[in-house]
């Protein structure tokens, strides 16, 4: 009777290096067709993680994109719309250990093309100087480019309002002028503060993709984010789903998984720790309660003049006119950051005419 059986249940999580080869699969061949821009846009995200977060993937993963390397040279050639995936997809797999020398090629293509002289934006101008000189060539040029990134992410007030755009481009910037995490930016103060402020409204608008990449753009820049954020990156990194077989929708969210990982990576955390499995997968993140943000942001509209960018003046105000939810995650965003206060008076938008 006091015989015990235990029973061992195996673990549906594979090793890493499996977990890797199944997601490589995964994007190269069972999510979209390589002449579709979204499977250049997912494949390329997956392996700029990969790449920048130093991860070792072998060699016959790696060799689902042997096809693809192959013919990336005449495929650029074709497409030079797309140079900018294109360079990045090959960099990446010659740097996670693809054998060959057709990024150089390419680059070579694309200087001699002109291609980056078609980019209207600083941003895409500096993506476009980041890959091409990762083979040795500069196609801009421009002694000044980095002193307007600079400038564009020291306007905080642009920060303190809701504008995901300008925040994806903030945390993008910090990617170009930290070599993801490589050198220093040389980031002023007021572009440390940007950061903080996107970072307190895309945690008042429970968006972890973004947050994420903000975080991320935070260590890069040599800081370390809010212990709040962190902690609920990772549960909603853990919070993930994914679904597979031949039949499973795309309508996910591939790009949060993704980028909810690459976090975890940069913390030192696990990577890709879900049950994913040879073929086509979909992504789907944790149900969330509605966005306090919008109700935050309807609350202060209402009270027009009553307005202050007083924080402390406006908690006890602004209290009563919000769900518990709301309140609760207003309080908790209050009291991860000690720019809260600077933060608020920018987003409270008071006294302006």
């Amino acid at each position: 009777m006091n015989n015990i059986v235990q029973l061992t249940v195996p673990s549906r999580i594979l090793p890493l290096e499996a977990r890797l080869g199944a997601l490589l699969a995964c994007f190269a061949e069972h999510r979209r067709t390589g002449d579709d821009v979204f499977w250049l846009k997912e494949n390329a995200e997956l392996l700029n993680i990969l790449e920048c977060t130093g991860q070792e993937v072998p060699a016959e993963a790696l060799a689902i994109h042997a096809g693809f390397y192959a013919n990336a040279h005449d495929r650029l050639t074709f497409f030079p719309q797309y140079y900018r995936f294109l360079l990045s997809l090959a960099l990446d797999l010659e740097a996670l250990g693809m054998p060959g020398n057709e990024a150089a090629r390419m680059v070579e293509f694309a200087r001699r093309e002109g291609l980056a002289e078609a980019e209207l934006s600083d941003l895409q101008r500096a993506e476009a100087r980041r890959l091409m000189g990762r083979r040795g060539v500069d196609p801009i040029r421009d002694p000044g480019l980095d002193d307007r990134l600079r400038a564009f992410t020291s306007r905080t007030a642009t920060f303190q309002l809701p504008n995901k755009k300008a925040a994806y481009e903030l945390t993008h910037i910090v990617y170009y002028l930290s070599e993801y995490g490589r050198r220093p930016p040389d980031l002023p103060q007021e572009a440390l503060d940007s950061l903080h402020f996107a970072g307190l409204t895309a945690f008042l608008d429970q968006n972890a993709d973004l947050l994420a990449e903000i975080c991320i753009a935070l260590r890069h820049a040599g800081q370390v984010p809010p212990a709040v954020w962190t902690a609920w990156l990772e549960a909603e990194t853990m919070g993930f789903t994914v679904e597979s077989g031949p039949g499973v929708a795309l309508s996910d969210n591939y790009h949060e998984f993704l980028i909810c990982n690459w976090h975890q990576a940069v913390t030192g955390g696990p990577l890709f720790r879900k049950p994913v499995a040879p073929g086509r997968m979909r992504f789907d993140r944790a149900a969330r309660p509605r966005t306090a943000l919008r109700e935050i942001s309807q609350a202060m509209l209402a009270m027009e003049e009553g307005r202050s960018g007083d924080w402390e003046r406006m908690r006890a105000r602004v209290a009563p006119h919000l769900s518990e939810e709301a309140r609760d995650l207003l309080e908790v965003a209050a009291q991860s950051s000690a720019l809260f206060g600077a933060y608020f008076e920018g987003f409270a938008r008071a006294g302006r005419s």
